[in-house]
Parts: structure tokens; sequence; C-alpha cells
């Protein structure tokens, strides 16, 4: 048996019902094996990130206890994105969802093949992940010893472009 570990996952969109296809992906999460959701941040209105000119964002970060190694995790990331509907399209455009792993437990993860790095390469810069990652987790430190994701938050300068929008989708 495979000790559980607990993971961070930051879900978003900005097509469609942006809601509903948040909800979706955590249901079809929720119903992966060897997932069980622990917590979940309220949802946050973001602008976008490195692409301007689109539609604002829905974001949520997501606790929960896994036995899925990284790489089946990540596999299981990508075939809720393709179950919601999400298409292929250009890096940091608009999406009908995205599922992303922030944390894996305190592991660091650098594989070129899937092309899975934890915790995520570019989340200490980026508000719309951390308003809510600090929602969940403000005292977990990033590995490796990296800092509190609270002191993360106090560094990042677009914390003004992320809103609270509405409550805790249902576990």
């Amino acid at each position: 048996m495979v000790e559980p570990v607990t993971t961070y996952l930051c879900l978003g969109g900005n097509l469609d019902d942006r809601m509903a296809a948040l909800t979706e992906a955590l249901r079809l999460l929720d119903s992966t094996a060897g997932m069980r959701r622990t917590a979940c941040s309220s949802v946050y209105e973001t602008e976008p990130w490195a692409v301007a000119d689109q539609p604002n964002f829905l974001n949520v970060v997501a606790a929960y206890e896994t036995t899925l190694s990284p790489e089946d995790l990540l596999a299981a990331c990508k075939t809720v994105e393709a179950e919601v509907g999400r298409v292929a399209s250009y890096r940091w455009g608009p999406r009908l969802i995205d599922v992303d792993i922030l944390l894996y437990g305190d592991q660091v993860v650098d594989l070129a093949e899937p092309d899975l790095q934890i915790p995520h390469p570019r989340m200490t810069q980026r508000a719309f992940v951390l308003v809510p990652l600090a929602e969940v987790i403000p005292d977990v430190s990033v590995p490796p010893d990296g800092p509190a994701v609270r002191q993360l938050l106090e560094r990042v300068d677009d914390r003004a472009g992320v809103v609270l929008w509405g409550n805790a989708p249902p576990m």
C-alpha cells in the first residue's frame, strides 16, 4: 500500500461557463481512484497572466490526499482537462480548464518527460496561484526549504488582480 501524499492543485479557466468547468473538473478529480479532496479555496477571479488580451479567469486551489505517483497524478490531471473539454491552444492563452500540480508533499520532481516539474516552476511569481494557496496552506514552506506560502504572497506585485469571486466549490 502506498502512503498517501498531500498534493495541491491549481484549477483555472476563462472560457464559457467558468464555474461549471471548475466544478466539473473537481468532480472528476474527486472520482479519480487514489484521490481524496481534503480542502478547497474560495473561487477567485483573476486577470490573465502573460497574455492580457483574453477574458478573466476563475481559479481555485484544491488539496488532495493521493496515492498516485507524480507521473500518474499528471496523467490524471490531463485526463480531467480532456474530459472537461480543453482544446489545445497557444501558451498562456484562453482555455476552458487548466489543472496544474503545485506541490506534491515536500518532493521536488523535475522530469523532462512527461514535462513534469514540482513545485510548479512559476507558482512563486503568480498571485492567482498564491492567493488561493495561502487561503488553504499559508504556513507551508515551498520545497526545497523555501519560504512559507504567505511570505511568497507578500512578495508578488499583482495581488490586486486577484479578487474574491465566490465560495469554495462543494466537496
